[in-house]
């Protein structure tokens, strides 16, 4: 059984056909752009994608859910590094999050919304 996909069309072509994108591709842009800002640790998952990535599965839209009416919001669930500031972090992952959706796929990002998880404690450890 196929799997249900949202898509969104970006674009018509006129005549020649129209460009449509799936959801999932829009969260993979997000969850990618989130996790190259200094300071997360990891996207925060539930436990299925937990599981999913144990067994050698990488979902790369874990921790992000997007909807679409008219313009893109994003929600974002991450794990911080210890010792960050937060509320940097968290507006340099929205401003990567927009600025990545917007170029890459022409879409209006409205809101990006940080959900942070929990706090990695792994790099404090080995000090």
């Amino acid at each position: 059984m196929a799997e249900k996909r949202t898509t969104y069309k970006i674009q018509d072509l006129g005549g020649i056909g129209e460009v449509h994108i799936a959801d999932e591709v829009v969260a993979i842009v997000a969850g990618l752009a989130a996790t190259d800002v200094d300071g997360v640790a990891s996207m925060a998952g539930n436990i299925t994608n937990e599981l999913v990535s144990k067994l050698g599965k990488k979902n790369l839209s874990k921790g992000v859910r997007v909807t679409m009416e008219g313009v893109v919001t994003v929600d974002l669930s991450l794990n911080i590094e210890y010792g960050r500031n937060i509320l940097e972090t968290s507006k340099k992952v929205q401003e990567k999050v927009k600025s990545a959706i917007e170029n890459m796929t022409g879409l209006e990002v409205a809101d990006v919304n940080i959900h942070i998880a929990s706090v990695d404690m792994e790099n404090e450890k080995g000090k």
